[in-house]
């Protein structure tokens, strides 16, 4: 296993190069952190080794290390230069190297209060989990160091902090929402510790900002099989802090109104939607506004919950009061406005195509479907399928082969028609010149009579369009 991080190192000119420079400058340099981790779990996989960024570590001080690089690198940049991080680009190869460390934490802010170390142990040691504490030397030896038993816990796949991990956390809580996406990035299984810092310690990740929670909640979900992290980010209390409405679809159920639990229903969701958008060679993958609708497409289900007589359990328009929650708690985790409005779109459409009964959709329908749906069309029609999770074989069959025929009843319609741009049949200037009226309000609503109109009747003749706007105006002038 070690040959194989020398392996990856002796494929690299680029590292062979930066060893030797820092070497003859007098100064350690040692590869560390996800590189190693990932070759070593490449060697234990008989997978490829991995590429892209490389993290670096050394004795020598910013200032010196720039000095080392200078006249080799073909760039620079010294954006992380206070934390000690020169990041540098050689021959196509990105490297970001930094100063031994040896931070301390102060709890109040948690912000690190940035020191230079002196040894690579005490460097690693501040590291959030023992398997990113070890490091290989870029030296001539090669020398592996792994004082906390990183190896071992890779090959164990479990995750470990190097110190006590209430401290580890205590210090910065952000490593709990990391110990979750490593749950889902490297399958690993959190020990018992760790579990239980994070249970006791869930209500310091308020402190962090909600811009780097987003971060690592979204790099959680982008991996191939998230819901095993996403079970410990709820049951460990993570979920209550920074998404509430996930930990919130854990309905109690009692014996006299039961339902479909829709925590696992969301979780199972989420799985088909991955395995539909990995399937699909024209779909963005790993798609966050699919998988974020995916999870959350329920959320409202708890504010609308109604216990009807005989045993049943309503949600009525839990789709709206959803989209409504979606809206505002990823505008609360700072995602991009487009993300946002997007998985809301999502959540409130989820629901039209189980309004049209057996499969008896009119042109009508089938226009308004894909005009509210817009670009999110494909996304829809995953997450559609994917809501599908009952175990009775027969109304699966059922509801694959109805959305079959709507899928079928689009294309056909749209070979006659353009469906993804419907727009009245007749302009603004037209409809100001028939009414005779100036641009404002009424020539908008003008326009949305003809919008409905073309949904509801398809193209229609220049003069029929006028001669229905007309009308219209007579009897909404009346």
């Amino acid at each position: 296993m070690q040959a194989t991080v020398r392996e990856l190192v002796d494929l690299s000119p680029v590292l062979a190069e930066v060893g030797r420079r820092f070497t003859a400058a007098g100064f350690e340099v040692h590869l560390v952190g996800g590189s190693v981790r990932d070759a070593l779990l490449a060697a234990a996989d008989d997978a490829a080794l991995p590429t892209g960024d490389l993290d670096l570590t050394t004795d020598a001080r910013p200032e010196q290390t720039l000095e080392v690089l200078r006249g080799w690198a073909s760039s620079t940049w010294n954006t992380g230069i206070a934390f000690g991080t020169v990041g540098a680009e050689v021959r196509g190869e990105r490297l970001e190297i930094t100063t031994f460390r040896a931070d301390r934490y102060d709890r109040e802010s948690r912000n690190p209060e940035v020191a230079w170390g002196d040894s690579l142990v005490e460097d690693l040691a501040r590291r959030d989990f023992t398997v990113n504490a070890m490091a290989v030397s870029l030296g001539e030896d090669r020398t592996v160091t792994d004082p906390f038993g990183g190896l071992g816990d890779l090959l164990a796949r479990r995750l470990r902090t190097p110190g006590r991990a209430e401290d580890s956390f205590a210090d910065d809580p952000l490593r709990m929402l990391r110990a979750v996406r490593f749950v889902a990035q490297l399958q690993l299984v959190p020990d018992p510790e760790v579990v239980e810092a994070m249970t006791s310690l869930a209500g310091e990740l308020g402190r962090i900002t909600p811009e780097r929670v987003q971060h690592e909640f979204s790099r959680t979900l982008l991996n191939d099989s998230p819901s095993e992290a996403l079970d410990l980010f709820v049951s460990t209390g993570l979920a209550d802090v920074v998404l509430p409405e996930l930990s919130a679809l854990r309905m109690e159920i009692d014996e006299h109104h039961q339902h479909k639990d829709v925590y696992a229903h969301s979780l199972i969701v989420l799985d088909q939607a991955i395995a539909l958008e990995q399937a699909d060679p024209q779909a963005e993958s790993p798609d966050l506004v699919l998988r974020l609708a995916a999870l959350l497409h329920d959320i409202g289900k708890p504010a609308t919950r109604r216990h009807e007589a005989g045993g049943r359990v309503s949600f009525h328009h839990h789709e709206v009061v959803g989209a409504k929650l979606v809206r505002r708690r990823l505008t609360a985790l700072k995602y991009p406005k487009d993300v946002v409005e997007a998985v809301g779109r999502l959540t409130f459409l989820h629901l039209r195509f189980h309004g049209y009964g057996n499969g008896e959709w009119t042109d009508s329908a089938v226009r308004r479907y894909v005009t509210d749906a817009g670009d999110l069309l494909p996304r829809l029609h995953k997450l559609v399928r994917s809501d599908s999770t009952t175990r009775n074989k027969k109304r699966a069959a059922m509801l694959s082969a109805t959305y079959d025929s709507l899928e079928e009843r689009i294309k056909e319609l749209s070979k006659a028609e353009d469906l993804g741009r419907i727009r009245p049949d007749l302009d603004g200037n037209r409809i100001m010149e028939l009414l005779d009226i100036p641009p404002g309000r009424e020539v908008g609503e003008a326009w949305r009579f003809l919008k409905d109109l073309r949904l509801e009747r398809g193209p229609l003749d220049p003069d029929v369009a006028e001669a229905e706007l007309l009308t219209w105006w007579r009897n909404r002038s009346s």
